[in-house]
């Protein structure tokens, strides 16, 4: 057996640590690495949560890139046709990681009900339509069906609902402007709610309401074949730039790509603070429990004078010295990793099972609840960082053994 090793299990196992100066010391310095764990858990956990779904609900309405014709219009509504007969629908067979796609047409409207009104984009979607996105934010009623034939249920959000009065199974009337010749006389279309959403998301909620993708058609005098652009979606948010680039080099030239990074960049530039905030929050939890650990260290050493003299004084190297210490460092920092862990991991599953931590009132964070992303490999990374720190910062302070004398220490008292 290694003979540090041997020394430092000897010191841990032995009945005079428990009432010695260093013990509440110690004991304090385990809280604070315990605490500092759980802290960074929840920072990573909570922040990779929020992040991931404020994207799903950014591309529940968009998908992760759209594909459109190439002109100058740059709102939300469809304003040049494009035939559904691509190559890259309805399967994107070039490129790897898209996982569907689906053709959509949008088209500005008013919600005229008793003496309100409200404006409104008509999103069209057909029977390709990936509707399970939806299914966490349906809070009346059902998804609609566009499978049969041209019908006229409708999926709206509760945030225009309550605007306008309505309530599941009503029916209200639509108007929408004629782009050839806006003068005359708007579309009329008369639609049921079959459905209630609500996101969370009020820039989305306030203004998308789900029809059928025939209406929009028939609007606009399309083709059964003409849609206004495509939504693809990805297998992994993180491969967004790579395959934007990727699928607007694969497409034709008079296709332009987009994607919702590029499309709502300044919500994505919120999201992307949320790593400073971690990252500081873990380097202020790691300078708090290294400061703990060293004062421990210190403790230790004090405590530990006179057998560090006879070691030295038997011929041990300073450097082995220092290693019997260190590996005692590691087995405190072992114990406060293992209780931080378990309470950390435990508070976040109980949050992400049952919610019971929440925003109030606050609707800056498009979501009620504080959600929770919990990776394995990242809380494997995040022990081992903890541990590897907290020993480095600990080499300085264990430096004092090679300064104390053999001599001096065995005649202190």
């Amino acid at each position: 057996m290694n003979l540090e090793f041997f020394i430092t299990k000897r010191l841990i196992k032995g009945k005079e640590n428990k009432g010695s100066i260093s013990a509440p010391i110690i004991k304090i310095a385990i809280v604070a690495i315990a605490l500092s764990v759980i802290m960074m858990l929840f920072a990573i956990a909570t922040g990779e949560g929020l992040k991931e779904k404020v994207r799903e609900k950014v591309a529940a309405f968009n998908g992760h890139i759209q594909i459109f014709n190439y002109d100058n219009n740059f709102s939300d509504v469809s304003v040049i046709p494009v035939s559904i007969h691509q190559e890259f629908y309805p399967e994107f067979k070039n490129v790897e990681g898209v996982t569907h796609v689906q053709a959509i047409a949008n088209k500005g409207g008013i919600i005229i009900a008793d003496d309100t009104f409200e404006g409104i984009i008509a999103k069209g979607v057909g029977e390709d339509y990936n509707w399970d996105v939806f299914n966490e934010y349906i809070v009346e009623g059902r998804l609609p069906d566009y499978s049969g034939k041209l019908n006229e249920e409708v999926f709206i959000s509760s945030l225009i609902a309550n605007r306008l009065r309505l309530a599941l199974g009503d029916t209200f009337s639509t108007f929408f402007l004629k782009d050839d010749n806006p003068s005359q006389i708007p579309n009329r279309r008369n639609f049921k709610i079959v459905g209630i959403y609500d996101s969370g998301f009020e820039e989305f909620d306030g203004t998308f309401v789900f029809v059928d993708i025939r209406h929009i058609q028939r609007i606009n005098k399309w083709k059964d074949d003409q849609v206004g652009s495509f939504e693809v979606y990805l297998n992994s948010f993180d491969d967004i730039d790579a395959k934007s680039k990727e699928i607007r080099g694969k497409t034709l030239a008079t296709f332009d790509s987009n994607s919702i990074k590029e499309k709502y960049p300044s919500i994505f530039e919120w999201l992307d603070l949320f790593n400073i905030n971690v990252t500081l929050i873990i380097s202020i939890m790691i300078i708090v429990g290294g400061i703990n650990m060293i004062t421990a260290l210190l403790v230790l050493i004090l405590e530990r004078t006179q057998m560090i003299g006879v070691l030295k004084a038997l011929g041990m190297a300073n450097w082995s010295v220092r290693k019997v210490f260190l590996y005692n460092a590691v087995y405190l920092i072992g114990i406060g990793l293992f209780w931080g862990n378990l309470i950390g991991l435990g508070l976040l599953f109980l949050q992400d099972k049952f919610r019971f931590l929440n925003f109030g009132e606050s609707k800056e964070y498009y979501i009620e609840y504080i959600p929770v992303h919990i990776d394995f490999l990242t809380v494997v990374v995040l022990n081992i960082g903890v541990m590897v720190l907290c020993l480095l910062m600990l080499l300085v302070p264990s430096y004092i053994i090679t300064k104390i004398s053999p001599v001096k220490a065995i005649k202190f008292e």
